[in-house]
């Protein structure tokens, strides 16, 4: 199930592909309507839309405010960047976001790292650096995207309600503003659904089950396995969409993106070599 759940994240640039044709905006507001009517009817089958109502207090409503404008802002920047043709400074941002984690963690919530937890950083602060000065700008999609996500984290690890119960909640928060945007798109002749075609409204209409179902697998799986898992599989999304932004979609990389990426990369093993050392020094401290 957690491999379902990845490989279906790493696999969304291709559905968004198919909806190249309608305007980033609408896209986001139709994932929003479309994952709020799959969340709440998830909720209601299985009967916690009482519990989470009697739960709705006002620390909830605060984190839930924040954490659906920063969903809000990274869903936007995901369905832009993959029709726009940046599905690989896309992944790059979704490769990052540990690492942005961990300064997340150092400096908010005063968490003291461990020395070679150092060296990925930099690693990764070169590799950004180094795009930045060839690019003649920053990854900005990959920084947003890792930034936001990472952000959306923090506060969801503070948040009270379950991770279904939340996310029900900010979609509901984005409903209405959503919902006038669509509106405001049709009345002004720039309305994309039931005027593309069946192909173009079946794929509206499902976004919200390509977005809610990964995350039913995920939870499932986020129950059954060990966190260690989670993390090493994580990566799995952005390779596959690396791969798709090469080899399917023919995106360019070479030379300056090769060395960034490449010290981004060696960043996220050093990361990884590193937790699986700690991991195995604190079961056999011998």
């Amino acid at each position: 199930m957690a491999i379902g759940a990845y490989v279906s994240w790493g696999l969304l640039p291709v559905y968004w592909k198919l909806l190249s044709h309608v305007p980033a905006s609408q896209l986001l507001c139709h994932r929003i309507v479309w994952s709020f009517v799959s969340l709440a009817l998830f909720l209601g089958l299985t009967r916690k839309l009482g519990s989470m109502r009697r739960s709705l207090t006002p620390a909830v409503w605060n984190s839930s405010f924040l954490a659906s404008a920063l969903m809000g802002v990274n869903w936007f920047i995901y369905v832009w960047s993959v029709n726009s043709g940046f599905i690989i400074e896309a992944s790059l941002g979704y490769f990052m976001t540990p690492l942005f984690s961990v300064l997340l963690g150092v400096f908010i919530l005063r968490e003291r790292l461990r020395t070679l937890q150092w060296i990925p950083l930099g690693l990764a602060a070169a590799g950004v650096a180094y795009l930045t000065i060839e690019y003649g700008r920053p990854p900005w999609i990959a920084l947003a995207l890792s930034s936001t996500f990472s952000l959306y984290g923090l506060v969801k690890k503070k948040a009270p309600l379950g991770a279904f119960e939340g996310l029900t909640l900010e979609t509901a928060l984005l409903l209405l503003p959503a919902l006038g945007w669509l509106v405001w798109s049709e009345t002004g002749g720039h309305g994309v659904f039931l005027h593309a075609g069946t192909l173009s409204d079946a794929l509206l209409l499902c976004s919200g089950v390509v977005t809610t179902a990964p995350l039913v697998m995920f939870a499932a799986a986020a129950h059954r396995i060990p966190l260690s898992m989670i993390g090493f599989l994580q990566y799995i999304a952005p390779s596959i969409q690396f791969l798709l932004g090469v080899l399917v979609y023919g995106e360019p990389f070479a030379g300056p993106q090769i060395t960034g990426f490449g010290l981004v990369w060696a960043a996220v093993l050093a990361f990884c070599y590193e937790r699986w050392r700690f991991g195995r020094l604190l079961r056999n401290p011998t």
